[in-house]
């Protein structure tokens, strides 16, 4: 990132007021998002719920696209303000006609939050023969931004969060093989790492593109969290990492609670400390340093936030998806 260029937010920590452990509605303290409306994939669920949670008590409208429809209901059971939409992530024809059916109310979107993922799952083809993980965590959400346009250039500066992860340390985006289409080549948590890198180069090019319509982007480290997107990974390997005990209980001291995990992605959906800034990773209620020691993974590695990157693997998204509806210039 070429951080002399003074239209480029540096990556650099502002000193926001809030920090590991603060939560969504700490952060969201003081302000108000009546009349607002905002998107939240997979609000249903961990860390989207809780995000939804504190969107509609801030005063938002929440909008909930969710492959499981009636199980969203349930969950947002008692919210006032939320309308749950059907839409599959890993489906292009699914993510056409939920965007076809959003424009046609003519509404504009004021908060997009990328939060719906897979992670660590077994080797899974959708598509045309997609990596799974790939294909869900960004090529689904590079479509769908690129599909609500209108309704994002349409408001008064909207902002796009898309969650990445510390994960993204495991792998940058491996050019030679995306899909791990190699024999006996797919590695669960190097697949989960690729989409997160991918998933922070997509809010880099996508801020460059948007910042002259008023639509910042952003990406996000939530920070570890035990929520269901777990749900692929047996209980003995969370023990061999430390994070459960033999009962099922937490004992990692470092993961956040889920109050705590949506905390950054709601900062850095409305906190008027980053107005006029945007295409940065942001960790822990801050904008993040970038990560030059191998052994701690805090920050953002330089290859997920790198311009040049970010530009190559907008075409290709565009290449695969079939979906470019965002000018360049």
């Amino acid at each position: 990132m070429e951080e002399q260029n003074s239209s480029i937010t540096p990556q650099h920590k502002l000193g926001s007021g809030f920090g590991y452990r603060s939560t969504a509605d700490e952060v969201l303290s003081g302000i108000d998002l009546t009349g607002r409306l905002a998107l939240v994939t997979g609000g249903y669920s961990g860390l989207g719920l809780e995000t939804t949670r504190a969107l509609v008590r801030a005063g938002a409208q929440v909008i909930v696209p969710a492959r499981r429809p009636a199980l969203a209901e349930e969950a947002l059971a008692g919210l006032n303000g939320v309308t749950v939409e059907e839409l599959d992530l890993s489906d292009l024809a699914s993510i056409h006609a939920f965007a076809d059916r959003f424009l046609e109310s003519g509404r504009s979107i004021d908060i997009a939050i990328l939060n719906a993922a897979i992670m660590a799952n077994p080797e899974t083809r959708v598509g045309p023969g997609w990596e799974s993980q790939f294909a869900t965590n960004h090529l689904g959400h590079f479509a769908l931004v690129n599909l609500l346009w209108p309704a994002l250039s349409a408001g008064e500066g909207a902002r796009v969060v898309a969650l990445s992860s510390v994960g993204h340390h495991s792998s940058p985006i491996r050019w030679d093989d995306i899909h791990f289409t190699q024999p006996q080549s797919y590695h669960k948590f190097l697949a989960y790492g690729q989409s997160k890198t991918a998933i922070s180069l997509f809010a880099v090019e996508l801020d460059r593109r948007g910042k002259k319509h008023g639509v910042r982007a952003f990406s996000v480290h939530p920070g570890g969290i035990m929520t269901p997107l777990q749900r692929h990974m047996p209980k003995e390997e969370m023990i061999e990492r430390g994070w459960l005990d033999e009962t099922g209980e937490i004992v990692n001291p470092l993961f956040k609670t889920p109050e705590q995990g949506a905390s950054t992605q709601v900062w850095a959906a409305t906190s008027p400390q980053l107005n006029g800034m945007g295409g940065v990773y942001c960790e822990d209620c801050d904008i993040a340093e970038i990560s030059v020691d191998e052994n701690n993974r805090t920050g953002v590695k330089a290859y997920a936030i790198d311009s040049e990157q970010a530009v190559r693997l907008w075409a290709l998204s565009a290449e695969l998806t079939g979906v470019d509806r965002i000018p360049s210039a």
